[in-house]
């Protein structure tokens, strides 16, 4: 399974930056997101269309 991991701006929320990972790269994000304080968001990615 893939998933979008958004960076969020600080001040308004707003996405700044997006990108789709695996599943064991999640935890790893969430880590280091977590040491600095960055606010992310965690979504399932959608299927490519085939």
């Amino acid at each position: 399974m893939r998933f979008e991991i958004m960076r969020l701006d600080d001040v308004d929320g707003t996405a700044v930056d997006t990108t789709v990972v695996d599943a064991a790269s999640v935890n790893r994000i969430v880590q280091q997101a977590a040491a600095i304080g960055q606010r992310i968001l965690i979504r399932p990615a959608e299927a490519p269309v085939s």
